[in-house]
């Protein structure tokens, strides 16, 4: 069986930290993705906003440098909970639980449709920055062979 998803948005607001009592850090924030299709009209694309959940030193990292508006890629899979709220109705919570994040565009980006060239992402599982301005490395003739690095696409490029 499997559960993986793969999104591309922007954040909706600023990410929210948090620590458990036991002292681990929480961060959750929204993704808001393009559907892939116009509304009714046809004149406005709707949207997604999906809850996303990181942990630990990704945790941190998030709350540190991902702002609203910025152009960010999240990998992890769909996890659904629930909880008694002070009525006592169950409420139930359907949430993308991060393992790998990436920041596609710089800071001094976010907002613009200029696309993500820059900005590191930090690997989920506590690995190096992977820094650096974005394009494809030496091998001109394989964009995928960037070791890692963010490659440059504008925002008209993707389908959504």
């Amino acid at each position: 069986m499997l559960n993986r998803v793969v999104l591309i948005g922007r954040l909706t607001r600023d990410p929210d930290m948090k620590y458990t009592p036991a002292g681990v850090a929480v961060t959750q924030f929204t993704l808001a993705t393009d559907r892939p299709f116009s509304g009714s009209e046809g004149r406005e694309r709707e949207a997604d906003f999906i809850p996303v959940v990181t942990w630990r030193q990704l945790a941190e990292t998030c709350a540190n440098y991902l702002k609203k508006g910025r152009l960010t890629a999240v990998e992890g899979r769909i996890q659904t909970r629930h909880y008694n709220n002070s009525e006592g109705k169950r409420v139930y919570v359907t949430e993308v639980v991060a393992d790998n994040v990436r920041f596609l565009e710089s800071p001094n980006q976010s907002g613009n449709s200029g696309g993500g060239n820059g900005g590191g992402g930090r690997r989920g599982n506590g690995g190096g920055d992977r820094g650096g301005q974005g394009g494809y490395g030496g091998n001109e003739g394989d964009p995928f062979a960037n070791d890692g690095r963010p490659i440059d696409i504008n925002d008209d490029d993707l389908p959504f």
